[in-house]
């Protein structure tokens, strides 16, 4: 299994676990485990409805591509440690991660 910490907006902190070898972006669980996450792009980068800070483990990500960092030029709070996590694939290095979700 793989497991990671997510943070809402009121502090509340979820372990979430997912099965290893599963085709899903982080997005794709967060919305699956009842994050208010309206992914009206579909998870194509475009509309930022999906993102998160990731609060520890960031060098455990790939790079984010031109497609995510465009869309996190456009948002006025975006910090060092904001990703969209629609383009973030679920798989082992996402294991002991901590993440706070920003979309709410």
């Amino acid at each position: 299994m793989i497991n990671f910490e997510v943070e809402n907006s009121a502090g509340n902190q979820e372990l979430i676990e997912v099965p290893e070898g599963i085709d899903l972006s982080l997005m794709e669980v967060l919305k699956g485990s009842g994050y208010p996450i309206l992914a009206t792009c579909g998870g194509m980068a475009l509309c930022a409805t999906c993102r998160i800070e990731v609060i520890s483990g960031e060098e455990n990500l790939p790079e984010p591509q031109d497609n995510e960092l465009d869309m996190l030029d456009t948002l006025p709070d975006a910090g060092p440690q904001t990703r969209l996590s629609c383009q973030i694939k679920i798989g082992e290095n996402l294991n002991g991660l901590r993440f706070k979700f920003l979309a709410e």
